[in-house]
């Protein structure tokens, strides 16, 4: 029930220690009886005048709609509602019809309208849910119950925070219930000046942190807009004043858009481009930030043209004629057809110049955009109803509802509530996921079918991490981004592929420091929880900051060499420390100081500079031995047991660490460089494979060191 709504029959009823069983206990009331009390002989067989403008406001976008309906749900709601009274005084069944008539200008279809009227029977007067349902159908049911506020008896100071997470989790299968709620809070707001003013503006923020962030994400334009100027007058009334009192100073500045209209008019029709161009005055929270951030305002500020045409391809040609026939802003172009907004939201938006050089906002978009921008999900009508022949949308299989209504931060909000019992969490959380005010889309490159994850703008790997994988994002281990290595912290750009690395085991963890990268509840949370399970992950020592440390272990002979220099078989031949090349490498020598050789692959740079020094290359052979010793590289995002892991998997290839260099991480990654002695060179390969598998290791490659003065 709204909080502006009283019952003086009911109010002594509800209180006393049984007061909760005796709500709960309703009566059976006979719906028959109760329409002819409420419709009386003199409105049988007609629909009540009371909503003649809902009923003219819908037959606007539905002709056809069966009214017959509306009027048994209307029957219903004036006798439930009877004897309730707002603050105001006025009778209580005005706001249930106030609510009903703001969606129907919507464009709402008629399930909606039938809830809007019925919203707040259960939660207020003596009808049961089942009723609803008998009466009237389960759709109709599932979008009241999921308006009803949740019992504060039972909730206590957790109702408000409890009553939107039901109210989420209905919208998550129905759309319609966020609807209706929006419209139910519009017409709360505009009579809000009945109520003390610290209860006004306790409800006014919760408008402006939750309920003007999913009218936004929702589409709801047209609600989004009247919202905020009710919040703008509530919370900030210098401004709202000020701001008030320039727009009426200014009363003028249509005039000055209203010729630039006549001339985009009259440039459109000697193109043969049939539109309609409209002045759109700016509302007061709008021209507040205009003046924000251009400071003195021009005419042209304190509105926009929208043209409006039938067909998408009209919208790229009145483009042309604008920007060849006036000066177009280039920096205000944006093509939100070719790619819409997360909320469903399609148009042209540019800027021209006028030959006086008065300065206009264009927005170009079709009839159909033009109604989802204004009412959004409102306008698309019943999830569950098929779409038409010929609407570009391709009917569900197996009996599923073909929804466009379910976007990507509702699934994603859905899915961290769960995780979130406490209210409060829940409240905060929620509260910080919608003061995100744009959405990307990154695409996903996991080797399985194609997808794509919708994040907030900011978003990093780690949050990608948890939105696609969930729990399983704890043994995340780094990424690739548009195909490069790239660690957990990169933030992602809209359009960005993804390819989240996991490791195979469960023996990795997040660190505190991902928290500082997480952006979305959801890994927020899941991050937390983890590491209050784990408490000595938070207590783990951070990296050395050190410069690296070498381990010496034994050290064995290399393979044997042989270099064919004349008069001296019996030179002292060794691989080179630069390339480490190991049998059957492909290998050149040069010799060096002392007369020594020195064998490199053939491939190494430092081949190519002795030669351009003009020194002449050494034929050298590799032995019959086996035996050699090569150096490796191994590339890893960091974490716990790291260095372990590896020099197991070494160990059980049966190859000796002759040296291990450790660094220091950097941006979450380090690299530990080993020097191994092999009994077999043949096994290189397999050794290399071994360390790949190591959890968190990405790449193992032969060491490239720098060539030594000595040669």
């Amino acid at each position: 029930m709204s909080a502006e709504a009283t019952n003086p029959v009911s109010a002594a009823e509800a209180t006393g220690p049984d007061a909760p069983n005796r709500r709960r206990a309703r009566p059976r009331i006979d719906l028959r009886r109760l329409g002819r009390a409420a419709l009386g002989p003199t409105t049988r067989g007609r629909l009540p005048d009371a909503i003649g403008h809902v009923a003219e406001a819908h037959r606007a976008h539905h002709p056809d709609a069966d009214l017959a309906v509306l009027r048994r749900a209307y029957v219903l709601a004036e006798f439930s509602h009877r004897g309730q009274f707002r603050k105001s005084g006025e009778p209580y069944i005005t706001h249930p019809l106030a609510v009903t008539l703001i969606l129907a200008e919507l464009g709402a279809e008629t399930t909606t309208l039938t809830a809007a009227l019925l919203h707040d029977t259960v939660e207020d007067t003596e009808v049961t849910l089942d009723q609803v349902r008998e009466e009237f159908g389960a759709e109709v049911a599932y979008l009241v119950d999921g308006v009803t506020k949740v019992e504060k008896i039972d909730y206590g100071a957790a109702a408000e925070p409890e009553t939107f997470r039901k109210m989420l989790l209905a919208t998550g299968n129905d759309v319609r219930v966020m609807s209706i709620k929006l419209a139910d809070r519009l017409h709360n707001m505009r009579t809000l000046g009945v109520m003390r003013p610290e209860k006004q503006v306790r409800i006014a923020k919760v408008t402006r942190d939750v309920l003007i962030p999913l009218a936004e994400r929702l589409g709801v334009q047209a609600l989004k807009t009247e919202l905020e100027d009710l919040v703008f007058a509530i919370l900030h009334p210098e401004e709202y004043e000020n701001t008030r009192a320039l727009i009426a100073e200014n009363t003028g500045a249509g005039d000055d858009l209203a010729t630039i209209a006549d001339s985009v008019s009259a440039v459109l029709r000697e193109a043969d481009i049939a539109a309609e161009v409209l002045v759109r005055p700016r509302h007061f929270v709008s021209v507040h930030r205009v003046r924000l951030k251009r400071g003195d305002l021009r005419g042209g500020d304190f509105g926009r043209l929208l043209v409006l045409v039938a067909e998408d391809a009209d919208c790229y040609a009145v483009l042309g004629e604008l920007h060849t026939c006036f000066t177009p802003v280039i920096s205000e172009f944006k093509d939100f057809i070719a790619a819409p907004k997360f909320n469903l939201y399609q148009s042209l938006h540019t800027a021209v110049a006028a030959p006086d050089g008065a300065v206009a906002e264009v927005l170009i978009r079709t009839h159909q955009m033009h109604k989802v921008a204004e009412a959004g999900v409102v306008a698309l009508g019943n999830p569950y109803t098929p779409p038409t022949i010929g609407d570009g949308v391709e009917p569900a299989e197996d009996g599923e509802r073909a929804d466009p209504t379910r976007p990507g931060w509702l699934s994603r909000l859905l899915d961290w509530q769960e995780s979130t019992p406490d209210p409060d969490t829940f409240w905060t959380s929620l509260r910080a996921d919608l003061a995100e005010d744009q959405e990307i889309t990154v695409f996903r490159a996991d080797g399985g079918a194609p997808g794509t994850i919708s994040l907030p703008a900011g978003a990093s790997c780690v949050d990608a991490a948890y939105a696609q994988h969930g729990a399983a994002a704890h043994n995340c281990l780094g990424a690739r981004v548009n195909g490069r290595l790239a660690t957990l912290s990169t933030v992602l750009n809209d359009g960005d592929t993804v390819q989240l690395l996991l490791a195979q085991d469960s023996t990795s963890g997040p660190s505190p420091g991902w928290l500082e990268h997480a952006r979305t509840p959801a890994a927020r949370i899941a991050i937390t929880a983890w590491l209050q399970a784990h408490p000595e992950a938070v207590k783990a020592p951070e990296a050395d900051p050190r410069p690296p440390v070498s381990v010496t272990a034994d050290r064995r002979s290399g393979a044997k060499l042989h270099a064919d220099l004349p008069g001296a078989p019996a030179t002292a031949v060794r691989p080179a420390g630069c390339c480490t090349p190991v049998p059957p490498d492909e290998i050149t020598g040069f010799q060096v100081r002392g007369g020594s050789v020195t064998a490199h692959r053939a491939g190494c740079a430092a081949v190519g500079a002795m030669r351009r020094l003009g020194r002449a290359p050494v034929t050298v052979r590799w032995g019959d031995t086996a035996e050699c010793r090569v150096t490796l590289v191994a590339e890893a995002f960091g974490r716990p047991r790291l260095l372990a892991d590896l020099t197991e998997a070494i160990a059980g290839e049966g190859v000796a660490v002759v040296s291990a260099t450790v660094e220091p991480p950097v941006e979450q990654r380090v690299r530990h460089t080993y020097t191994l002695q092999l009994p077999d060179a043949a096994g290189l390969p397999a050794l290399m494979r071994a360390m790949r598998d190591v959890p968190g290791v990405y790449d193992v490659n032969r060491a490239r060191h720098p060539a030594t003065h000595e040669e």
